[in-house]
């Protein structure tokens, strides 16, 4: 009985439950961001770049499709494409450095 005691003191620590509802709230903030870059800035710098930024890629092996014969077997597999999707990691990215200025600022005002 006696940890659990001391658990229990732990757990209910107040700089504990401070950094649990911390974390939900980044959480949190965290999807509002996403959605804020996904559907506001992204859209901009997408029209600048040419193309979707999620569908930027750099393909290092083109996928091919399976071949069926005549006779409906399966004479060639399909073969996945391999590429780096560096538009998907420049938006995260994005939204990152802001989730990250947005708590270096909650962290200054305390």
């Amino acid at each position: 009985m006696g940890m659990l005691k001391e658990f229990k003191e732990f757990a209910m620590k107040g700089n504990l439950i401070d950094m649990a509802v911390a974390f939900v709230m980044g959480g949190a903030f965290g999807s509002v961001s996403k959605s804020f870059i996904d559907g506001v800035v992204m859209p901009p710098i997408s029209m600048l770049t040419g193309g979707d930024m999620g569908s930027m890629k750099l393909v290092l092996k083109k996928g091919v499709d399976a071949v069926i014969g005549a006779d409906g077997v399966e004479t060639t597999a399909a073969v996945t494409e391999v590429a780096i999707k560096y538009g998907d990691f420049i938006s995260a990215t994005i939204n990152f450095i802001i989730v990250a200025f947005v708590m270096f600022f909650g962290y200054k005002r305390n």
